[in-house]
């Protein structure tokens, strides 16, 4: 049993420097636990499977599994999976805009050039946290509570929580305490000094994903665009870096339009072939 495989970086126009993705065409044939098998075998943060949608008004169905689990929705590999299906000749119904399905229902992606952008899904949760889980973040982050300036939910079924600090340096100077952190997926932000090319310094730590911090993360920036400019903490259109602290140089381009936030990045294709599955 062979299939097409794409192996892409998101967020970033240059191979080695965003967030990388595998990627399984036709998938149609494989089980669920065939798919986790394999997206354990490639250990990457997020490995999905593309598979003839069963929403008429979807051009596609994307399955998205982590080492550990599926995923409702992901960030990264909806705008990877997106460039996989239209590089393999993928034609969308309406032009200029891609509707994926997954767990979450449809998605919008449009595409302009080399960039795509996919419309935030609403949040799940966003009040505040509590000061349990912040006293734990704290500690975790190595900061005293009262480094964190602002907080909220940022769930848009990815889970995340995230937290303010004072700067894009403070944010880059943390080195995370993953016991601490254990079973919290955090997002920090800060704002980057003026005449950088982006406004705020991102990371993601999901320490239930093998204890390692992520590249580059479209779900956790989508969660952010919201609570950011929502609270009036960030402009409608803004540039975030993320992966800086880990030798990558990924940017998230967002953008509000009154109705929806964009959430979009280029995507560089890595490798392309086949894989091999047991029949």
């Amino acid at each position: 049993m062979r299939y097409r495989f794409d192996q892409l970086d998101v967020f970033s126009a240059v191979p080695l420097k965003g967030n990388p993705l595998a990627v399984v065409h036709a998938a149609e044939q494989l089980d669920p636990s065939t798919m986790l098998a394999f997206a354990r075998w490639t250990n990457l943060s997020e490995t999905t499977f593309l598979l003839k949608a069963q929403n008429q008004d979807a051009d596609y169905r994307v399955r998205i599994f982590t080492p550990e689990r599926e995923l409702p929705f992901a960030g990264h590999p909806t705008l990877g999976s997106c460039a996989a299906w239209l590089n393999a000749g993928g034609v969308p119904r309406h032009p200029g805009v891609v509707v994926q399905e997954c767990d979450v229902g449809l998605v919008r992606i449009r595409r302009s050039g080399a960039h795509l952008a996919f419309a935030a899904p609403p949040l799940k949760r966003s009040d505040p946290l509590d000061e349990a889980l912040l006293a734990r973040i704290a500690t975790g982050i190595g900061l005293e509570r009262k480094a964190i300036q602002a907080h909220q939910w940022v769930d848009n079924g990815a889970g995340w929580c995230a937290v303010m600090l004072d700067s894009a340096d403070t944010v880059l100077s943390v080195t995370p305490d993953w016991s601490s952190l254990a079973g919290i997926k955090l997002g920090l932000v800060g704002a980057q000094k003026a005449g950088s090319d982006s406004q705020f310094e991102v990371r993601a730590f999901a320490p239930m994903l093998g204890g390692r911090e992520d590249p580059v993360t479209g779900s956790l920036n989508a969660g952010l665009a919201q609570w950011l400019i929502g609270a009036g903490l960030a402009d409608s259109n803004y540039v975030a870096a993320q992966g800086t602290a880990i030798g990558r140089s990924g940017r998230v381009s967002v953008e509000y339009n009154g109705t929806d936030h964009w959430i979009g990045g280029q995507v560089a294709h890595c490798i392309s072939g086949s894989v091999d599955f047991p029949a």
